[in-house]
């Protein structure tokens, strides 16, 4: 192969190798060197259990993109780490669906902090600001990172009252490092950088889209000890993170609000399915202090969920459109949606432009 030499330069190709997902290249890693990969044929890479497609596409790596990225890595200033790198975050290198390299501006000492993450709506009432900024504030002072997604709203309040005590906080993007998004927030998010930590899965100069926030969602929840949910409605992002909290076996907190605000839904829905209500930074403190005072960050794994679900079963190797996978499952479509999400970071399933399509693992 005509390829860069270094580290960086192949994980970054496994990074942009399509069909080739972190489930593959985790099992690889433990029957055979992967940076030894770039010097196998077609027929060797199908024989270590790759698909044709994973192995072709590995085989035409665009070894001059890989350099572009890496140039910008460098001048931009940003560290990459990698899930076998030693400062990847313990915790987040256990949920689902790992992310296979995280860039990373600012204090990356920070990563293997313990964290509690503060969420909630975009459209927050100026009460729901201040309990989420006074919670952030009051979890620094414990010596806790507050973490969250730098959107407008709670995400911010959360930001500002963390860096309002000089805490730690960690933005983590649906961007790539170096985009300013929201716009709005380019001064917070330069304090952030000053003060804290900007990651995200995405590559240098990716801009905003719709699909990528979801997948952030998992990476807040993942890299968290406990999850708080403050003013969001039922149907919101806010409501992702909590079900990536459940999966990944974090606790979730919610704030209660008045029962005549919509922005209470969540907090309140969640409260009867066994979320801790939250009147005080005390409620959080009591259920997260244990696991970081004791160093005890791995929680128990995630039981794997079983790849042959009826939303995968619905898909075929041909272009299978949503409404299609709603009327077969007959499942809620918000329902679907959500499956549709895990079953693509899984590697299960491809997104193209009228649905989605089946992937063969060749297994």
């Amino acid at each position: 192969m005509d390829q860069s030499s270094g580290k960086l330069a192949h994980w970054l190709a496994f990074y942009m190798c399509k069909g080739l997902g972190i489930k593959t290249l985790l099992a690889l890693s433990h029957t055979h060197p992967l940076e030894s990969l770039f010097d196998l044929n077609q027929s060797e890479l199908q024989q270590l259990g790759l698909t044709q497609n994973q192995a072709c596409n590995l085989l035409n790596t665009n070894w001059q993109q890989v350099n572009h990225y890496e140039q910008q890595i460098q001048q931009l200033n940003i560290t990459v780490v990698c899930i076998f790198d030693a400062l990847y975050p313990a915790e987040l290198k256990h949920i689902a669906s790992a992310p296979l390299l995280l860039f990373c501006k600012g204090d990356i000492a920070l990563l293997s902090s313990p964290q509690v993450a503060i969420v909630g709506s975009r459209n927050a009432t100026p009460t729901g600001l201040e309990i989420a900024s006074e919670l952030a504030y009051q979890l620094t002072l414990a010596g806790i990172t507050v973490t969250s997604g730098m959107a407008r709203g709670i995400d911010g309040a959360a930001h500002k009252g963390a860096l309002a005590n000089n805490g730690n906080t960690i933005g983590v993007l649906g961007t790539g490092v170096d985009i300013y998004y929201p716009k709005r927030h380019k001064l917070l998010t330069d304090q952030v950088l000053e003060h804290g930590l900007l990651i995200s899965e995405f590559l240098p100069g990716t801009a905003a889209n719709a699909h990528n926030f979801p997948r952030r969602n998992r990476i807040i929840s993942g890299l968290s000890l406990g999850v708080v949910i403050v003013e969001a409605e039922i149907k919101s992002g806010s409501l992702i993170t909590v079900r990536y909290a459940i999966e990944q076996n974090k606790e979730v907190f919610a704030v209660p609000g008045s029962i005549k605000n919509p922005l209470s839904q969540a907090s309140h829905f969640l409260i009867k399915q066994g979320a801790k209500l939250v009147e005080n930074v005390t409620d959080i403190l009591d259920e997260v202090s244990f696991s970081y005072q004791s160093g005890l960050y791995n929680k128990e794994e995630p039981v794997s969920k079983q790849p042959q679900c009826e939303v995968l079963n619905s898909i075929g190797y041909e272009v299978t459109s949503v409404d299609e996978i709603v009327n077969r499952t007959k499942w809620p479509i918000d329902k679907v949606l959500a499956r549709l999400l895990d079953l693509e970071l899984d590697d299960e399933i491809e997104r193209v432009l009228d649905g989605y399509i089946k992937l063969s693992t060749g297994r």
